[in-house]
């Protein structure tokens, strides 16, 4: 019963969230959203303790997607980091500040990059490109996310500036154009560099928030280095170029970790779990 600790935790964590913003917002789409993405979360969990090899597949389209098409399309929420400083900016804890806090600032503090590995509407498109697993090293561009980030809060401190009569269309259209772009810089990345992930390494702005926090997960890979034989098979498949070999949380990489367990899959003595 053990394996199946994981999946029941993260369920209980998830329903925790809603039951307690149902309550204090009075607003049952708090109770369906979260409680939809926990289950959904927790059965990608279970299949992975199964062995089921497109788990990680089926929470990356039923999360992303329905964040995508539903949160953000037919409910006209941005839930792109512009939105997020759009609605913490006017002091409204609402759909996008509370995805933030609980995915990217305060809930990699459990799950890591797990956000980027599960629920990612943007890597759930890049995931299926063929660059898999990177063909060269990592290359030292990653300063550019700390750029699109500072660029992202000064593109909403300037239209909030700016005291727009429908900001809120303008927002929504923001939205539809970021994923536009973001789509179309992380294809063309990958099929240069031939890494589909390099999106997510160099550019995307979300990582600010998620690496500090990533590197006190409760939720990570470990390496049991007594047992690793060092054929790098880990090494290889890793899409984020972490040192999956090495138990230390100071190991190259470490943050970058999405949970994806390709390394797992991988090695031959089972010294990763």
């Amino acid at each position: 019963m053990k394996k199946y600790l994981p999946p029941l935790i993260m369920f209980s964590v998830f329903e925790a969230v809603a039951v307690a913003l149902w309550l204090s917002k009075d607003n049952l789409f708090y109770l369906f959203n979260f409680s939809y993405i926990g289950i959904c979360v927790s059965v990608g969990i279970f299949l992975i303790v199964k062995g089921r090899n497109y788990a990680r597949r089926f929470v990356q389209f039923a999360v992303g997607s329905y964040m995508l098409v539903y949160l953000g399309l037919m409910s006209r929420e941005n839930m792109q980091i512009e939105g997020f400083w759009y609605y913490l900016s006017l002091g409204a804890f609402e759909a996008a500040t509370i995805h933030y806090a609980v995915a990217k600032i305060f809930g990699p503090l459990i799950f890591g990059r797990g956000w980027c590995g599960y629920a990612c509407w943007t890597a759930m498109i890049l995931d299926l490109l063929p660059y898999k697993q990177p063909h060269e090293p990592r290359k030292r561009l990653g300063f550019i996310r700390y750029i699109t980030f500072a660029a992202s809060l000064a593109l909403v401190t300037g239209l909030l500036l700016m005291k727009l009569a429908d900001i809120e269309m303008v927002m929504f259209w923001l939205f539809i154009a970021g994923n536009v772009l973001y789509y179309a810089v992380g294809i063309l990345l990958a099929f240069l560099l031939k890494d589909n992930r390099a999106f997510c390494k160099y550019i995307c702005p979300i990582t600010v928030f998620l690496k500090p926090m990533s590197r006190y997960s409760l939720i990570r890979l470990h390496c049991d280095e007594s047992k690793c034989i060092g054929c790098g098979k880990c090494l290889r498949v890793c899409p984020m170029n972490v040192e999956v070999n090495k138990e230390s949380r100071k190991r190259q990489n470490a943050t970058e970790c999405i949970l994806c367990y390709e390394c797992k899959k991988e090695c031959p003595v089972n010294a990763i779990h």
